[in-house]
């Protein structure tokens, strides 16, 4: 199976209306917002999109929402995050009748499987769908790593196609490649080792932050493909005091955050989260503002168009 998935895929937010109902049609504005901005896809439904807080009908309903509005323009990708694989793979079914173009799967959530558990569970969800999938590997958060045992055994599954490396690190991305050649498809998923990710073989980057400044994301990436390296690492340099925040505890708050300061979104999020408050709440919304009032020079739209 191939795919073409490659650039910048935000994690996308799950706007919430004051009463924390879900906001479909605020939702919808927010993500066509960012593909009008550039990005290449989406993934509906990850950790910044709160999935583990919404039931399953609200995870389709949003799910279908956001392909509604993509219209075809991008790749959607949903996060298929539950305890167990039957759970999986019935919402895994759901999202490919609801028009989904691919499926980030996680590990089984609380249970810390062993590695034939884990391989068991990713085969378990894999051969009931159709879709690609993108593995998502987080050992901080999830405490259970992918690695190369876990990808050996998976390599004569058609449809698991990528991988999403969120540890700290970089290593794994070459490890990785040396082991496997281009049988995985490499993307970056921790913010703030990003770029190094790209120079290490990651072919598109799945992030946090660029709900809050998707031109600036976009143009990083674009910058490096074309080998315009002094522009992507000035970028980089200019975004890192806020990269850093996609690998904090409070990474969901701090994003939406985030979006509500550049007017883009809400920082309102579902329990068990609650908005961020006192001094965390100021230094926060300072980076921001920070960040606004420096950002780097992107040239006009014609220029950064030329160059891609």
């Amino acid at each position: 199976m191939t795919i073409g998935w490659k650039g910048v895929f935000p994690a996308v937010t799950t706007q919430l209306r004051e009463d924390l109902s879900i906001d479909l049609a605020d939702t919808q504005r927010v993500v066509d917002d960012l593909i009008r901005d550039g990005v290449t896809g989406v993934i509906a439904l990850g950790t910044v999109g709160e999935n583990n807080s919404l039931e399953y009908d609200e995870k389709v309903t949003v799910l279908s929402a956001i392909v509604e509005v993509v219209a075809g323009r991008v790749p959607v990708i949903t996060g298929v995050s539950e305890f167990d694989t039957r759970r999986a793979v019935r919402y895994a079914q759901a999202a490919e009748k609801a028009g989904a173009d691919g499926l980030m799967l996680l590990p089984p959530m609380v249970y810390v499987p062993k590695a034939q558990e884990l391989v068991a569970h990713f085969k378990g969800v894999a051969e009931k769908t159709a879709l690609p999938i993108m593995l998502y590997n987080n050992p901080p958060a999830y405490r259970t790593v992918i690695d190369q045992e876990v990808l050996t055994a998976l390599i004569d599954v058609a449809n698991i196609v990528a991988v999403k490396e969120s540890a700290p690190d970089t290593r794994r991305f070459t490890d990785f490649r040396n082991a496997f050649g281009d049988r995985y498809v490499l993307f970056a998923g921790l913010d703030d080792v990003a770029l190094e990710g790209l120079y290490l073989g990651a072919q598109g980057w799945v992030s946090g932050l660029t709900n809050a400044f998707p031109k600036e994301s976009v143009e990083l990436v674009r910058a490096f493909e074309r080998g315009d390296h002094a522009k992507a690492m000035e970028i980089y340099r200019w975004f890192m005091p806020l990269l850093h925040l996609d690998a904090e505890h409070d990474l969901v708050q701090s994003i939406k955050l985030a979006e509500q300061v550049m007017g883009r979104g809400s920082e309102r999020v579902l329990p068990p989260r609650y908005v961020l408050e006192g001094a965390r709440r100021a230094e926060v919304i300072a980076m921001v503002e920070r960040a606004a009032a420096t950002r780097p020079d992107l040239g006009t739209t014609a220029d950064v168009a030329k160059a891609a």
